[in-house]
């Protein structure tokens, strides 16, 4: 398997593949991410790549498209994800990263759920899948919104992990790239309260997940806001 040097194993998913797979499934379940990604670029009968793929859990819900490609550089969570589809002739999972994807172009439709694109520092990645992009193409990057919800509200409680990032320097570097700055108003809903502290202790910091459990007791859901930095390759001549 070749070697992608440039990745660095992810704390919650690199970790805790099972509970984060029950966090993508908590997402999954409310519907409204999903919905936003087709509304900018419905990836129906189209060839898309997802950046970063993790376990593969969200590659067969991209079987629409004619074909589905998803790459990611951690060996272990690579091995999940062709598990996952090796029985879906038209999707795939492959060794790569964002700076060094490992594929052959063009994609119509590129995702990147929480992955690598925190702003500064993502330039070489960026320019990989502006070069991967066909004419008329969308490129996706999910990203955590501050401005609002129970998630936010963790953000600015924790200092580390997803609350390291400054939100405010991550917006304008993609406003210099171009990007598109889309919110989705969304939310978590966890099959109980005991899988939503689970999911939450893989993402903050012991004492701040203890706060917010006894300030919401029995709470199995949250609210949650995304944002969606889109950008777009020029349309054929």
């Amino acid at each position: 398997m070749p070697s992608h040097d440039d990745w660095i194993p992810a704390p919650n998913i690199g970790r805790h593949p099972d509970t984060y797979e029950q966090e993508n499934e908590a997402l999954a379940r409310d519907g409204r991410l999903d919905a936003a990604l087709r509304e900018v670029a419905d990836w129906s009968g189209r060839r898309l790549l997802d950046v970063g793929c993790g376990t593969g859990f969200w590659l067969p819900r991209y079987a629409e498209a004619n074909e589905v490609v998803g790459i990611e550089p951690d060996p272990a969570l690579l091995a999940r994800a062709q598990a996952r589809v090796a029985d879906i002739p038209h999707v795939s999972a492959r060794p790569g990263s964002a700076e060094s994807p490992d594929v052959d172009g063009p994609f119509d439709v590129v995702h990147a759920r929480f992955a690598y694109f925190f702003g500064a520092g993502a330039e070489v990645g960026l320019a990989a899948i502006r070069r991967l992009l066909a004419p008329g193409g969308v490129f996706i990057a999910v990203d955590n919104s501050w401005s609002g919800g129970d998630f936010a509200e963790l953000l600015h409680a924790a200092t580390t992990g997803n609350a390291s990032h400054d939100p405010d320097a991550i917006a304008a570097w993609w406003a210099e790239q171009g990007a598109e700055r889309h919110e989705v108003r969304a939310g978590w809903s966890a099959r109980s309260a005991e899988e939503l502290e689970r999911i939450l202790r893989i993402e903050f910091p012991g004492p701040v997940i203890d706060d917010w459990v006894a300030s919401h007791p029995d709470a199995h859901a949250l609210s949650y806001r995304m944002l969606l930095y889109v950008v777009r390759s020029p349309p054929p001549a």
